[in-house]
């Protein structure tokens, strides 16, 4: 730390009590000086020579015939007025980064000019501050923290401007001209001590170029955005090393922020900081992280902070939300929601993530030919697919929430049904949850859920646990089963036959809606499939794969025609044998594909959770 010494003479200052200060001197004192509760009894001579504040007390003391002299608003208060009293009597005193601004506004306050003395003391801290303090990254941050009990003053004298524009330039230098010791937050390397004697004294480590953030984060609010504002300015630092410094601001500030626990004792002053990190965000995307973004969000919403920071980090976070982890998006509602997590706010995030495919505009190019301008952040499908399957996987956890309404689960996952993804498993995980935790659910409303997924893209082993699983309608089993006898075509070497008209009518809109057919028909279809029918659907299904296992030397055109009949001859044997699949054969409605959304997960694990019962049909057991 940097340190300057005035006067020569040896400090004679002494205390009679807490409350006096006196110099022994052989000359008696004749002036008192009250500074606040303290009394210094003083002599006039050395004190009205530097200070014109003083000289104009005394004149008016003396017209009054007093000795005593009243200063109560002094800055720094007695400490301060003590050392301008002792630069005035010659004694020593020390001047360091912590008491050179009480110390410089006292003197303003005095008036010790160089107007009434050469050399006063005014004169000696200005240039102790541009020669040592501001030319010391260390000592310029203390400085700056100290301006706080004096801000106005300070801010008159522009004491706070030159300390923040002096730290700006030193964050903006070159690394290479940047030495460790700069820096006092980081902990030392053990090379680093001089202890090692292949250094030779030479630095080996290259210098980080945010080694500069940790120390910032001691300010207050308020400095800390102006510094940041003004390295800003000087264009010099990257977008990249800003993010990184509001970051270490916000862990630092918010204990436990890391870890996604917020501790807020006072909530005014949090919000504050909060608005303040959000509002020094670089503009560029991918300065911060989104998990950085989705944390920042997490707290704005705990702390109330207010629509205008809300929709800015939403807006960011819309903008690279494939960064994202399904744990930062599980973010709790406040308090009186209805719901654990806050699923509005994650829609929000959505349709902005949506609204980047929309930045193309047809603009008319030579010889009038319209061409698409594609402006970028368009998106790619790689971000598509990553999306899909983070919704996915949201959706899978925000479905064990009981209080967790159809439509909301269904409307978030009708936002991304048009992004082409291989496979539905992901979908078919959350749809399996939602129905287990919400067992109480109408058979229209299964029906509804179980739209969202394309039967055609599960996974071999989302069809085994999909097939016997008793919370799926026995239309969904139906069709999970015939394409799984598809997809067992398709290894044997035949071409994967259309979808059976009776088939496609069991996830039809249309289905029934042509016949007058009874309403407990069309019930039993959306009903959960019992025990015995899924028993019986895989018994078939097993005796369909043996029956065309003769097939496989056959040109394809020949087997996917045997194939299909005999699939078709089997599957119409079983379900006129069968009472409850009889429905099928007997309605010819209307036309409908399978109303699956395009959406995808890649292929994860096949870990899906074990079916449960659903105890809603008479006479159900659970599969062995």
């Amino acid at each position: 730390m940097k340190f300057m010494k005035l006067g020569s003479k040896p400090d004679t200052f002494q205390s009679d009590g807490n409350n006096i200060r006196y110099v022994a001197s052989e000359l008696a004192s004749d002036i008192t000086v009250n500074v606040g509760d303290v009394k210094f009894y003083l002599h006039k001579f050395p004190l009205l020579s530097k200070s014109t504040s003083l000289q104009k007390l005394v004149a008016n003391a003396s017209e009054a015939n007093c000795d005593d002299v009243h200063i109560h608003d002094i800055p720094g208060g007695p400490t301060a007025f003590e050392i301008c009293a002792k630069f005035c009597y010659g004694m020593t005193v020390t001047l360091n980064a912590y008491n050179v601004i009480v110390a410089r506004c006292a003197a303003e306050y005095l008036g010790m000019h160089e107007t009434i003395e050469k050399g006063n003391l005014i004169y000696k801290i200005d240039v102790f501050l541009n020669s040592s303090i501001f030319r010391s990254w260390k000592d310029s941050i203390i400085v700056l923290q100290t301006t706080k009990s004096q801000s106005r003053l300070c801010e008159e004298l522009k004491l706070i401007s030159h300390c923040i524009d002096a730290i700006a330039s030193k964050a903006s230098i070159d690394v290479d001209r940047v030495d460790w010791s700069y820096t006092y937050n980081r902990k030392k390397l053990p090379e680093e001590n001089g202890n090692d004697p292949n250094l030779n004294g030479i630095r080996s480590r290259m210098v980080p170029k945010d080694w500069w953030v940790e120390d910032l984060s001691e300010l207050e609010v308020d400095l800390y955005k102006r510094v940041i504002v003004t390295i800003k300015n000087k264009g010099i630092v990257s977008s990249e090393v800003i993010g990184e410094a509001v970051k270490a601001y916000a862990y630092r500030r918010f204990p436990g922020f890391n870890k996604g626990v917020f501790q807020f004792n006072d909530v005014s002053k949090c919000r504050a900081i909060l608005d303040t990190i959000v509002w020094l965000l670089p503009s560029e995307k991918g300065c911060v992280s989104c998990s950085f973004l989705l944390k920042l969000l997490r707290a704005s919403i705990s702390l109330d902070s207010g629509e205008m920071a809300e929709a800015e980090l939403v807006k960011r976070i819309g903008q690279q939300l494939e960064e994202a982890s399904i744990n930062d998006l599980l973010i709790r509602a406040a308090d009186g929601e209805g719901t654990l997590y806050d699923v509005h706010v994650v829609q929000k995030i959505l349709e902005v993530f949506m609204m980047r495919d929309k930045d193309s505009e047809p603009q008319l190019e030579d010889g009038d030919e319209i061409q698409e301008i594609r402006k970028p952040g368009i998106l790619s499908e790689a971000s598509k697919l990553m999306v899909a399957k983070l919704v996915d996987g949201y959706l899978t956890e925000i479905a064990k929430d009981p209080n967790l309404p159809l439509s909301a689960f269904v409307g978030l996952a009708e936002m991304v049904s048009n992004f082409p993804r291989p496979g539905h498993d992901g979908i078919y995980r959350a749809i399996d949850m939602y129905l287990k935790e919400h067992p109480g659910i109408s058979k229209s409303e299964r029906k509804r859920i179980c739209k969202l997924m394309d039967c055609k893209k599960l996974s071999v082993d989302a069809c085994m646990h999909a097939v016997q699983n008793e919370r799926l309608p026995l239309r969904v089993v139906v069709q999970v089963l015939f394409f799984e006898q598809v997809r067992a075509n398709a290894s044997s070497g035949s071409s994967t036959p259309d979808l059976p008209k009776a088939i496609r009518e069991l996830n039809s809109a249309s289905y029934g809606s042509s016949r007058s057919a009874t309403t407990n028909t069309e019930e039993d279809w959306d009903a959960a499939a019992s025990a015995e029918e899924l028993r019986a659907l895989r018994g078939e299904l097993a005796a369909l794969r043996m029956g065309n296992g003769g097939t496989n030397d056959k040109a394809n055109g020949d087997a996917k025609s045997q194939a299909d009949r005999a699939a078709m001859s089997r599957m119409k044997g079983l379900l006129t044998s069968k009472r409850i699949f009889s429905k099928i054969w007997s309605n010819k409605g209307g036309q409908g594909e399978n109303s699956g959304s395009d959406s995808s997960e890649s292929l994860g694990s096949a870990n899906l959770e074990e079916a449960k019962s659903t105890p809603s049909r008479k006479g159900r057991h659970s599969v062995s």
